[in-house]
């Protein structure tokens, strides 16, 4: 039997909706049987999520991950810095939880590196939030960037057979058309093709889309399929890997859910997380590619609007949960 993984799981944004979809999201005693999990927040907080979702689990507080039992009933939390019992605000923007929510996602990255656990899954987190609390990370990546000096980490978005692996994310759309270049798509199909491989895939069938409407026309509308995206499928091609395109973006992700594509390398942030979210929002994952570790995280965001009431839902957290599980055990994405 495959050792069950240590992930740490970062609470998010105690303002917001984090806690009680990871309160949530451990009362499927399922989760307990694929990896052990270790909550980074504090104590307090998830006794709250605890009370608001009616749980009547228990939570612990620890001191290392290595002190973890991991079993259901019984909610384990790590609690770093001086925030255990800190009344925090709901359902709206907090510098307090901006700064509490950066330094858990910060710690929890660190015990990856440390190799303190095997992987970690995100709650949402607020960017609003964290600027209030004095954070210059704009989100999770560029804290993992920062912390793991890595060059280059890009964004994978998962629901079920749909994937899409984005050359670019959090830029502007006149800033992520001048990042459409050979070099950069190159470098984005062979992490794909790295990563996939890892996971189990023989031979990544990997679809590259085109940036323009129709693929461009042969021209007629832009030249940055033939000047740009065409030479690096030749090249991905000469190198051995599966990739075909361009592909006009209208058509490629029905082709990709019918499962004729492993992954689609998208050339923008919209371009991937609009057919992600249609073809099934409520199971969206994120997923990091590049990071010396593992981390995996709801595709959703604080939901001021319903924090605290309990019907926010836990099926994203749950998938990240089990897609973490999957990975850290090198048991893949199928």
């Amino acid at each position: 039997m495959t050792k069950k993984p240590l992930l740490a799981v970062t609470i998010g944004d105690p303002s917001g909706i984090g806690p009680e979809v990871v309160a949530k999201s451990l009362q499927d005693q399922s989760i307990y049987e694929i990896l052990r999990p270790v909550l980074i927040g504090t104590v307090s907080v998830a006794e709250n999520a605890l009370k608001t979702i009616g749980s009547d689990d228990q939570v612990v507080g620890i001191d290392s991950a290595s002190e973890a039992k991991c079993e259901p009933g019984t909610i384990e939390v790590l609690s770093p810095g001086d925030w255990e019992g800190t009344a925090f605000p709901v359902g709206k923007h907090d510098a307090g939880s901006g700064a509490a929510s950066h330094l858990w996602v910060e710690e929890a990255a660190k015990m990856c590196m440390a190799g303190q656990v095997e992987g970690m899954v995100t709650a949402p987190v607020n960017k609003e939030s964290w600027h209030m609390g004095g954070s210059k990370d704009t989100g999770h990546m560029e804290v993992f960037k920062r912390l793991s000096g890595s060059d280059y980490v890009a964004t994978m978005l998962v629901s079920g057979p749909m994937r899409c692996m984005h050359l670019s994310t959090h830029k502007s759309l006149g800033e992520a058309v001048k990042y459409v270049t050979t070099d950069n798509i190159m470098t984005a199909t062979r992490l794909t093709q790295k990563m996939f491989k890892e996971w189990g895939f023989e031979n990544p069938r990997i679809a590259i889309a085109a940036l323009n409407p129709h693929a461009s026309d042969n021209g007629l509308i832009g030249s940055e399929e033939a000047d740009e995206i065409s030479p690096a499928i030749a090249q991905a091609v000469e190198e051995g890997i599966e990739a075909t395109g361009p592909h006009p973006a209208d058509t490629v992700f029905n082709s990709a859910a019918a499962g004729k594509y492993d992954v689609v390398v998208v050339m923008y942030h919209d371009q991937g997380h609009i057919p992600i979210k249609v073809y099934g929002v409520e199971k969206s994952v994120t997923v990091n590619l590049g990071l010396p570790f593992l981390r995996t995280s709801v595709d959703h965001g604080t939901a001021f609007d319903i924090a605290g009431t309990g019907i926010a839902s836990e099926i994203s957290m749950i998938e990240a949960l089990k897609l973490g599980a999957a990975l850290a055990s090198k048991q893949g994405l199928a």
